[in-house]
């Protein structure tokens, strides 16, 4: 996951660091044959899709850096993040488009940024997702993924002599319907998010807690959602492996609208080569929808910032009879 680099390692740094340009882009020709699933697990109505086309996967352009602040042991962070638009060269009227753009500090005791940048509950996915950004990613069918405006997180610094870091953000309301009664939020946090993370060299685990984020996909329909995820993954040898479970529900009062959702992903290197697959199911718990997410993939990796890739991906919903299959063939370059 190629995110905001400084803000998913809250490590003290020794010296100034910046600016640094860096960048990813991630090209890929593919055939949809989609009929509408994809569109109806984000809550728009189903449409058909039939065609190849030739798309910019996340690509982006950013900078970031530290740099000490006198002789206060302390340093200020900073990150501007854009997806740039490889294939059309524009989104809409816009070329660039924000991703994580934040500014902040850091020092002995942890660090706290403020700006446009991702959850702690998304980031507690760690790398447990096999087909980031293409059409098999997580995204397509569980809720939580959120980039979200105005929002300030502290991290700790590593804990007790381990890899464990604490993330706790809160996003003021500014007078959006944050909880869904249908009055305007206005105090300092109207919906907030956490994270417990262990980043070992073998063993990866995460809990993590978002209340009153929009839902973004729902199998029950909802679009403001309280929700808890956890997360444990393996790196052993040429072996990945991970799971994802996660129970969203709709925080309208009244509401008992619930989506349970779990995902599992593998991953066998071997040289240059590395072979994937996940699989995700989702169920909604009052329309007893159920959706279900396949991919195989395979990379080649040319070097550390060159690959080469292939993949196929199904989505499926049962009751409504719908399915999205793709197949793409790319390549990614990070610098």
């Amino acid at each position: 996951m190629a995110l905001a680099g400084v803000a998913l390692s809250p490590i003290v740094a020794a010296e100034t660091v910046g600016p640094q340009i860096y960048g990813r882009i991630n090209v890929s020709l593919d055939q949809f044959d989609y009929e509408g699933a994809t569109r109806v697990i984000a809550g728009r109505s189903a449409s058909r899709i039939d065609e190849w086309q030739l798309n910019s996967n996340a690509s982006r352009l950013g900078v970031r850096g530290q740099f000490d602040i006198g002789d206060t042991g302390l340093q200020a962070v900073y990150q501007a993040e854009y997806e740039i638009n490889v294939d059309d060269g524009g989104s809409g009227d816009n070329s660039f488009s924000q991703r994580n753009i934040f500014g902040g500090f850091q020092g002995r005791y942890g660090q706290i940024i403020a700006g446009k940048f991702d959850t702690p509950l998304k980031t507690a996915e760690g790398k447990i997702d096999q087909f980031q950004d293409l059409a098999g990613d997580l995204d397509a069918l569980i809720g939580g993924q959120n980039r979200v405006s105005d929002i300030v997180q502290y991290s700790t610094p590593a804990l007790f002599g381990l890899p464990l870091v604490v993330k706790a953000a809160f996003v003021p309301g500014e007078s959006r319907d944050v909880d869904d009664d249908g009055q305007p939020d206005r105090d300092i946090a109207d919906a907030y998010s956490a994270s417990i993370t262990y980043s070992g060299d073998v063993l990866y685990a995460a809990m993590a807690y978002d209340s009153d984020q929009p839902a973004r996909r729902s199998l029950d329909g909802f679009t403001q959602a309280d929700a808890i995820r956890a997360v444990a993954g393996i790196r052993w040898q040429q072996l990945e492996a991970g799971v994802l479970l996660q129970r969203s529900s709709d925080v309208a009062p009244g509401s008992d609208r619930e989506d349970a959702s779990y995902l599992v992903s593998a991953a066998y290197n071997l040289k240059a080569l590395k072979l994937k697959a996940q699989y995700g199911l989702s169920k909604g718990e009052v329309t007893d929808e159920e959706g279900r997410l396949l991919a195989l993939g395979l990379d080649y990796n040319l070097s550390k910032q060159s690959t080469l890739y292939t993949y196929w991906t199904r989505l499926e919903l049962d009751k409504a009879d719908l399915t999205d299959d793709a197949i793409g063939f790319g390549f990614a370059h990070s610098f």
